[in-house]
């Protein structure tokens, strides 16, 4: 099995998990005299055992992102970590710019205008380059997932 398709199931177990959540949810509490339309009981018991299957995946796809090199410099965990920093660099200065261009309306003189301390169009460049690297290099990753045998143990 490659590494691509173990974080397919391991997606599919998260949303399975969520599901059931829903499902317990509206069975855990039922009006006097009512039944309710599941057996929350079994629901438990299915949860219970995705949540070992999730836990089962992330293992398997952590102990591969922690052994398989990644463009002969790093692991994939390496990678996967280098792609979150460009995210996190990205969103912050397209947070930064959301502040920078925040229309305000003044009704008089007297009220206070502001006036930005940054270059917006320099930082919008930033971010232009950065989703181009952060997409590039995620593409390079799930080129590696597909390219990768999962380590089952």
């Amino acid at each position: 099995m490659k590494l691509a398709e173990a974080l397919v199931r391991r997606a599919d177990a998260q949303k399975k998990i969520a599901q059931l959540r829903q499902r317990l949810e509206r069975v855990v509490k039922v009006q006097e005299g009512e039944a309710p339309a599941e057996d929350p009981n079994v629901l438990i018991a299915e949860l219970e055992q995705t949540l070992n299957e999730q836990t089962a995946w992330i293992r398997k796809i952590n102990k591969t992102n922690a052994l398989t090199p990644f463009n002969n410099a790093w692991s994939i965990s390496d990678a996967l970590a280098e792609r979150d920093q460009l995210m996190q660099h990205r969103k912050l200065l397209s947070d930064l710019l959301e502040h920078a261009s925040i229309k305000q309306d003044r009704f008089s003189r007297s009220e206070v205008k502001f006036q930005r301390t940054v270059d917006v169009a320099r930082i919008q460049a930033q971010v232009d380059e950065l989703s181009k690297t952060y997409r590039e290099f995620d593409f390079r990753i799930q080129e590696s997932n597909w390219q990768t045998d999962l380590i089952e143990e």
